[in-house]
């Protein structure tokens, strides 16, 4: 396929189910551009700063990946990277009914941007980056969900 595509979210923090998508549209795409976007309706555990430095740690050895924030429209800085497609992963049916919403909003804003949608691999279908805090709030096990970095960095957190 080639091009490049933009693989937006919070990522807070990244889990291994992120890392899901990110491998498998890298080896698609040309480009992946991971992009941490600030959602004002989420009150993030790590700052912006944390979460580019965590993602860049945990996708350093896939080369064509970079790693970038934005705040404002994800189809403004899809289309100042010449980005062709925005990658959106899918754990379930029930994820489907926002992203599509989002698809159809961006696909307004910008008609040459098309959205590919990834269902994660099963095991991570469960997976999110809330659960992760949650668990990890409570010193629970988190090793297979996120990468060592990240479970360093959220034990971190909590132990303030």
């Amino acid at each position: 396929m080639g091009g490049i595509a933009v693989c937006p979210g919070s990522f807070d923090p990244i889990t291994y189910g992120h890392l899901d998508i990110i491998r498998r549209s890298a080896k698609v795409f040309d480009e992946i551009h991971v992009v941490v976007l600030n959602n004002s309706s989420k009150k993030p555990l790590f700052t912006v700063d944390e979460r580019l430095e965590l993602i860049k740690e945990v996708t350093k050895e896939i080369p064509n990946v970079t790693v970038a924030s934005f705040q404002g429209l994800l189809v403004d800085y899809a289309s100042g990277v010449n980005a062709s497609a925005i990658i959106r992963g899918l754990r379930a049916v029930s994820d489907f009914e926002y992203e599509m919403q989002i698809t159809s909003m961006n696909r307004v804003l910008d008609d040459k941007i098309e959205t590919f949608f990834i269902m994660t691999n099963n095991q991570y279908s469960f997976l999110s980056s809330s659960i992760v805090k949650e668990v990890a709030k409570y010193n629970g096990k988190i090793s297979e969900l996120v990468p060592p970095t990240v479970e360093t960095a959220l034990k971190n957190k909590f132990l303030k």
